[in-house]
């Protein structure tokens, strides 16, 4: 391979920071390096930059010892951005690209017309050309991480390191700039290793990911190898739900706040809300009720929805069937188990074909039996109906026969507050 990191071990002092990093990177490769505070990603990024020493093992470029190179033929062949960038001299912004080209210039040697083209060409790829000949320090935070960026590639690297490039900025550098880095692998071939601490950019950009946790590698691969709401779990101590994107399939990642402790039991905590949900329409719901102290149940959903995963996360027990699996009888009698358990039943503003219809039939039940039945119809039921009408039908039936209708989760809030009183 043409980057390879063998059984790296860097410590600071006696304490070892990093411990047996083992990867590889490819010409034409975006590899994102992520991890909570304190795992090691800068500290990966200097030991590869040279700026620290592994203890243990080596770095190769092309079978080439990284260590043993001289500075200048180093320099050719690695460029770094790193985190924070202090400049307190009006230079221009072209001044301080052409900075990129010392290590291709002998001792006292100007910049040559050839030079200046390199850095131009630099500064056009990273879309700060125009302001060129503006001082640095009159720059954005955004202008200057492009000028920073242009700077490295005026080395004409084949590794370029980043130390979290969009941090600080506005969501339309994060933007220009991570397409920026997507482009100089795709066009310009380099070797692109970036920390970047926004999951869903790494996600978006990077080829492969390298999750480390407390100096070691605890996954390496593909967004969906390494994106699992287990490791996020087991490295961030965060709960999320990680779905895949519809429009662009990539993996993103949802925080699930973890619900507040309460100390002392409130009369909320004696209501258990029932919530008929599915297609992740129940989720918010779910975490807004345990916030508030309410018990909360739900059915019946598929295993995967994003329902079952966030009911899963708040343990509330729900009522699962099989992935793009009808409701079996199995599931219906749980369901109504859980329903005849329940104070309060909320039908959510879900989707319905045949596979769920049955759902539906629950509501009816809930209402044969006295007890309370708020319907969230945020989106016309016609807009959600996939059952050639059947479901439509059910529905004004319920809602004939007394259904509290509600348009938001607020009012859905509001009314079961207003029935526990």
């Amino acid at each position: 391979m043409p980057l390879e990191i063998k059984d790296v071990d860097t410590y600071y002092g006696s304490v070892k920071i990093l411990d047996s990093i083992n990867f590889n990177a490819s010409h034409g490769e975006l590899l994102g390096i992520i991890g909570p505070n304190g795992s090691g990603k800068t500290t990966l990024l200097r030991t590869i930059s040279r700026i620290l020493k592994p203890k243990v093992g080596a770095i190769l470029l092309e079978g080439r010892d990284v260590l043993g190179m001289k500075e200048r033929e180093f320099s050719r062949n690695f460029a770094a951005v790193p985190q924070d960038t202090a400049i307190n001299f009006d230079f221009s912004a072209l001044d301080v690209v052409l900075m990129g080209r010392n290590p291709h210039l002998g001792r006292l040697e100007l910049e040559s017309e050839k030079d200046i083209e390199i850095a131009r060409r630099s500064m056009e790829l990273t879309n700060c050309w125009e302001f060129a000949e503006r001082p640095i320090t009159e720059l954005s935070g955004g202008e200057r991480q492009l000028v920073i960026i242009a700077r490295a590639l005026t080395q004409e690297p084949r590794v370029l390191l980043l130390d979290e490039p969009t941090s600080h900025l506005d969501i339309n550098y994060q933007i220009e700039i991570m397409e920026l880095l997507k482009r100089l692998t795709t066009e310009e071939k380099l070797i692109v290793i970036a920390v970047i601490h926004d999951l869903n950019l790494a996600a978006r950009y990077c080829d492969r990911l390298v999750l480390l946790h407390e100096g070691k590698i605890v996954s390496l691969g593909t967004q969906t190898q390494v994106l699992t709401a287990e490791n996020i779990k087991n490295t961030f101590g965060a709960d999320v739900v990680v779905k895949k994107h519809a429009l662009t399939n990539q993996c993103y990642v949802s925080p699930v706040p973890s619900p507040l402790k309460r100390q002392n039991k409130t009369e909320a905590e004696r209501v258990t809300t029932h919530l008929i949900c599915g297609g992740g329409e129940g989720a918010s719901l779910m975490h807004e009720l345990v916030e508030r102290g309410y018990k909360v149940t739900a059915g019946v959903v598929n295993v995967l929805d994003t329902d079952y995963e966030v009911a899963k996360l708040l343990n509330i027990p729900v009522v699962t069937e099989a992935p793009y699996s009808p409701i079996t009888e199995e599931a219906f009698q749980a369901h109504l188990a859980l329903v005849d358990k329940a104070d309060v039943v909320v039908l959510c503003n879900t989707p319905f074909g045949f596979g769920n219809l049955k759902n539906l039939e629950v509501a009816e039940r809930v209402l044969e039996r006295k007890k309370p039945l708020l319907v969230f119809d945020a989106t016309r039921i016609e807009e959600r109906d996939f059952t050639n009408g059947e479901a439509t039908k059910r529905f004004i039936t319920l809602k004939d026969k007394g259904a509290i209708m509600v348009k938001s989760q607020e009012e859905v809030l509001k009314a079961i507050g207003l029935w526990k009183s």
